[in-house]
């Protein structure tokens, strides 16, 4: 896997998950949209530290400075 995602965007991703995460564990989402939510949160933190989102690579988008 090529690294396909810049400081920035993974920067934004991991606080997105982070939020997410926090809103569930002090119980201000629940249900369904709290699962719907988390699956998001780990997939945005999973992309986050492996650099690589497999949505870019099929739009074509690349943020990564390094070639």
């Amino acid at each position: 896997m090529q690294k396909n995602m810049g400081r920035t965007d993974k920067l934004i991703r991991m606080v997105v998950a982070l939020v997410i995460a926090s809103l569930y564990y002090f119980g201000y989402i629940s249900g369904t949209l709290a699962m719907i939510l988390l699956a998001i949160g780990i997939v945005f933190a999973l992309t986050s530290v492996l650099q690589f989102c497999p949505l870019y690579r099929l739009v074509g988008i690349n943020t990564c400075g390094v070639k």
